[in-house]
């Protein structure tokens, strides 16, 4: 049984990066938003997006 929560599409249409204000992505295995803008990824805990930069985990 897979933990993965899915992410409703109109809440992803309207969070942006609180960094770079560019769209996000959602990649369900890791279960992050990530901005390419900003090179930064957001963790979802139990279907919520943590939007805090503090939080986020910086991409390659």
């Amino acid at each position: 049984m897979s933990d993965q929560v899915q992410i409703d599409r109109r809440m992803l249409e309207a969070l942006v990066c609180p960094v770079s204000h560019a769209v996000l992505t959602f990649d369900p295995e890791r279960q992050e938003l990530v901005s390419k803008a900003a090179h930064l990824a957001f963790p979802v805990r139990n279907g919520i997006p943590i939007m805090l930069v503090s939080e986020a985990r910086p991409l390659d």
